[in-house]
């Protein structure tokens, strides 16, 4: 069971018997009352969205979800391919089901697969990938006093904010769990 303190983006839950992801969660204390939950949550299975405010302390089950790693094979413009790299057997998973996830997803590198009743409904990418930024402006000596950022997009497609020092054709670390910039990788 998780109680309403464990909430957080990516989290799933098993809520009204079905599966569901918390896509965002903030706690409210407000001045009168009780303290609660508001969330948005999504249906892995059916995609339905909904927001629900759990009463601090109330508790979710935790769903049966199975973790299978397995190699991404490519994209078909609406499906993700998976194999499994023991049995060789074939998943494919719909983009829009895939979320944010689908932004860092890379050929020929390896996922842990979720399975819900023997069916793939998303995946645990690992914290931090490396990708090859294809698209940012240059950056100008003394274009700021202070630290700045601007939009780069990497390989994979995915628009990231980085520094104003980072250039077209370096590779960068990027945090899958929140999207943002880490470090350049030498």
């Amino acid at each position: 069971m998780y109680a309403t303190q464990d909430f957080r983006k990516n989290l799933k839950i098993d809520y009204e018997g079905s599966l569901w992801v918390i896509t965002e969660a903030s706690h409210v204390k407000p001045g009168k009352g009780v303290a609660f939950v508001k969330t948005r949550i999504k249906n892995m299975i059916d995609g339905r969205v909904l927001q629900i405010n759990f009463r601090s302390g109330d508790k979710v089950g935790k769903p049966d979800v199975q973790e299978r790693t397995m190699q991404a094979l490519y994209s078909d413009g609406e499906s993700w391919h998976f194999m499994d790299t023991t049995t060789y057997n074939q998943v494919a998973i719909r983009i829009e089901d895939l979320g944010d996830e689908a932004l860092f997803l890379q050929e020929n590198t390896n996922v842990d697969v979720l399975f819900y009743n023997n069916r793939p409904v998303g995946v645990q990418l690992p914290n931090f990938v490396e990708l090859l930024i294809t698209e940012c402006d240059p950056g100008v000596r003394g274009d700021t006093a202070q630290g700045g950022t601007k939009p780069a997009t990497v390989e994979t497609g995915a628009v990231v904010q980085v520094p104003l020092f980072v250039e077209n054709g370096e590779t960068i670390k990027i945090d899958t769990r929140t999207g943002e910039y880490v470090s350049r990788v030498k």
